[in-house]
């Protein structure tokens, strides 16, 4: 566990031999299998024909079991000789994870294995993995979900750059991190109250101007500096996030209207006959399981794909922005800061302080896309959206691979957001925090006003 950015993948890499240590080694005994946060190229994908080839390549599993396994990753409408190429990027990665969970290596390692999984598919897969024979080693934030089954925490102290290891479960560690950090707050500020009190004797020290008085005044600036050089950084916080999103650009009453909206794939009804509207500065979320049309009514309305029937009437000074939960918009070989002035189009003297608004500080805007984090790259994302002047903001699980920190920035980032807003997002202080005043369940198909009793659905599904 640790922020985002602290060297978490990194190390699952390091583990993986993808990467490769300056100094050290890394003694692994078995075989490893490795699931990332982004299924980005699978040589063992690329050449398969089918799904079932992919997932059981010497051919020893019955379907019953690739299947079970599939719907447990919410993959059940997907046939096993379907192309595998054609699928989404996360829909990909739950197969990676399928492969990764079916052959049960020696080390299992997972980076966010429960991305783009509604709450029940996430009990299910942290179930699966509390029952996994051999070792697992995993990056996750959905933690809790699996807490009995811990046995230690490796943490990331980004102060110091080293690893702290708890035994126990999750909140064991929670608990012994805390006091650690207690502790040793206690100390610095002990130390620094005593560092003072030297620093007020040297002042006096001053006044004596002989030999014996200079030696004793070198002695003690020498301690005093000493003790400035090993005295530990407190841990990091974010105590006053203050982002000032640019206003909307002006638009009319009703920035878009849904009218009988139908979408089908092959003989699986998704959207039957939707029909809504979202008013200026107004904010919506979809609620629903997965499957259940979310994400496919999103694209409709930005236009990745079209309905089957139905109209999507869009305001003349309509200027909306997107967030999904893939990266594939995003150049890789550009730094955050390239990405940033190119998209916003921005000067670079707007662009470096409102990067820093979302963490991305001093060298951090120098780095290239590729290496960032996943929850990195999803505040890029936000960031680069709040940059523009939008008028509406479309929304994919926008806390996707995030810690808690950064879901605060952009949390706090969004609420200052004048412009309407569609939100899907499984993360009920989220949605509470947006408060917004319509919500769309599907597939019911039920448009209506917002309640705070709707918040267990937003978590249940």
């Amino acid at each position: 566990m640790g922020p985002n950015g602290s060297g978490k993948t990194t190390l699952l890499d390091l583990i993986n031999n993808k990467e490769t240590p300056m100094e050290g080694e890394i003694i692994v005994g078995g075989t490893v299998g490795l699931v990332p946060q982004e299924v980005k190229r699978d040589e063992t994908m690329e050449i398969s024909k089918t799904i079932r080839e992919y997932l059981d390549t010497e051919n020893i599993k019955t379907d019953f079991e690739l299947k079970r396994m599939l719907s447990g990753l919410e993959l059940a409408e997907i046939a096993l000789d379907q192309d595998p190429h054609n699928l989404s990027g996360g829909q990909k990665t739950k197969l990676a994870l399928a492969k990764a969970l079916l052959s049960q290596p020696d080390i299992l390692l997972l980076d966010e294995p429960t991305n783009f999984m509604d709450t029940a598919g996430k009990k299910w897969v942290m179930d699966f993995l509390s029952h996994y024979p051999k070792t697992l080693i995993l990056i996750s934030h959905d933690l809790k979900l699996m807490d009995k089954a811990i046995d230690k925490i490796l943490a990331i102290n980004t102060q110091t750059k080293s690893i702290e290891e708890y035994k126990g479960n999750y909140t064991q560690a929670m608990k012994l991190k805390a006091e650690k950090e207690a502790l040793t707050k206690r100390n610095v500020e002990a130390e620094q109250k005593h560092i003072k009190r030297m620093e007020k004797g040297l002042v006096k020290l001053y006044r004596y101007t002989s030999e014996k008085g200079v030696r004793a005044r070198v002695r003690l600036e020498r301690r005093i500096e000493k003790l400035k050089v090993n005295l530990p950084d407190l841990p990091r916080e974010v105590k006053s996030i203050k982002i000032k999103i640019p206003d909307p650009a002006p638009v009319g009453e009703l920035p878009i209207r849904v009218i009988n909206v139908c979408k089908s794939y092959g003989e699986k009804l998704v959207l039957d006959n939707i029909n809504f509207s979202i008013k200026r500065g107004e904010r919506i979320v979809f609620v629903g399981p997965n499957g259940s049309g979310k994400s496919t009514l999103l694209k409709i309305l930005v236009g990745e794909i079209k309905a089957d029937s139905g109209e999507i009437i869009r305001n003349p000074s309509l200027k909306y922005g997107y967030y999904s939960q893939e990266f594939e918009t995003f150049d890789m070989q550009k730094t955050v800061l390239e990405t940033m002035i190119d998209d916003c189009r921005r000067g670079e003297d707007f662009a470096r302080p409102f990067l820093g608004r979302f963490m991305f500080l001093g060298n951090k805007v120098f780095q290239k896309v590729e290496t960032l984090s996943g929850g990195e790259k999803t505040r890029l994302a936000i960031a680069i959206l709040a940059g523009h002047d939008y008028n509406l903001l479309i929304l994919d699980e926008p806390t996707t691979y995030l810690d808690t920190i950064s879901q605060r920035v952009i949390l706090e980032a969004l609420k200052s957001y004048k412009g309407a807003m569609i939100i899907v997002s499984h993360l009920e202080e989220f949605v509470k925090e947006l408060q917004p005043s319509r919500v769309l369940f599907l597939p019911e198909n039920n448009f209506t006003f917002w309640s705070e009793d709707y918040l267990e659905l937003v978590n249940s599904v």
